[in-house]
Formats: C-alpha cells, sequence, structure tokens
C-alpha cells in the first residue's frame, strides 16, 4: 500500500544521445587560426619583399628603356656608388679583389649575365673600367640598370615629367 518510487533511465548517470561521452572528438575542423596565421605571414611578405632588393643606395640615372625580363637564377647585381666604392651585391669589394671574386661566382653560376648600377653622378670612365673589370671575370652579358622615365632621344618625356 505504499506508493512505489518511479526511476527513470536507471543508474543515475546522464549520457548524451548518440553514446558518446564527454570529451568525445570532433567532427569538424576549425580552419580559423590556419587562416589568420596566414594572413600574418602574407602581411610580412608584403612588408619584407621590396626590402630584398639589392641595398645600396644610388641616384640612378632615367631612361625611356624598357624592362629586362626576369630571370629564374637570383641576379648578381655590381653597384657603383658616387664616392667610387663597388659594391658586389650588398658587400663592398676592393677594386684589386673584385675580378677574382667575379672569377668564383662566374665559375658557380649558369649565366654570365651581371646588373650593373652606377651612380649618375660617376664619370663614365670609372663606369668603362668596371664594365672592363666585369668582361675579365667572366660576366659578357652586362646590363646597366636605370630608373624608368627619363627622355628618350626623340626628345619626348612620359607623362608626369
Amino acid at each position: 500500500m505504499g506508493a512505489g518510487v518511479m526511476k527513470r533511465g536507471g543508474g543515475g548517470s546522464r549520457r548524451r544521445r548518440g553514446g558518446k561521452g564527454k570529451h568525445a572528438a570532433m567532427a569538424e575542423i576549425n580552419v580559423t587560426p590556419m587562416v589568420d596565421v596566414m594572413l600574418v605571414l602574407l602581411i610580412i611578405f608584403m612588408v619584407a619583399a621590396p626590402m630584398m632588393t639589392v641595398g645600396v643606395p644610388l641616384e640612378l640615372p632615367k631612361t625611356a628603356a624598357k624592362a629586362v625580363p626576369t630571370e629564374q637564377e637570383e641576379p648578381l647585381a655590381v653597384s657603383l656608388q658616387v664616392d667610387g666604392k663597388v659594391s658586389l651585391m650588398n658587400t663592398e669589394v676592393p677594386e684589386g679583389e673584385l675580378v677574382d671574386r667575379l672569377k668564383a661566382i662566374a665559375a658557380e653560376r649558369d649565366s654570365t649575365k651581371v646588373y650593373l648600377r652606377a651612380d649618375g653622378g660617376i664619370e663614365y670612365a670609372r663606369v668603362v673600367q668596371v664594365m672592363g673589370a666585369l668582361n675579365a671575370g667572366g660576366f659578357n652579358d652586362i646590363i646597366l640598370v636605370t630608373d624608368p622615365g627619363g627622355p628618350s632621344l626623340t626628345g619626348n618625356t612620359p607623362a608626369g615629367n
């Protein structure tokens, strides 16, 4: 005659549907952190890429010449500063060692192409001397680097100048 107590589910522990426990593996991959990291890397490379060029400050002469197509191999750059110093890529090189270093570099490279960057205030004779050293060092494909937007022989200047 006493009232019976009814128990539901028997056992007192609560379980979720499907029989999964409290620490079940997630079925989805959260890509938000990966996207965040990729965006940060993109910004870093966008800021750093312009700084990866040869960093010898020069006042290059302006010409109407067109740009040279890019190569697979990193180009070798020789810079002549207005004070007469010669730099191979970013490293200043004494004049007596220039030809020897160029020969060593030419032995390791596939291309004989070299980019010569000369300040606009340097005498023509000095530029020709360095071109002779480049030729003696094994580089016979010399490209003179200039800034675009200068006057052409026709007397026309590009718009904006």
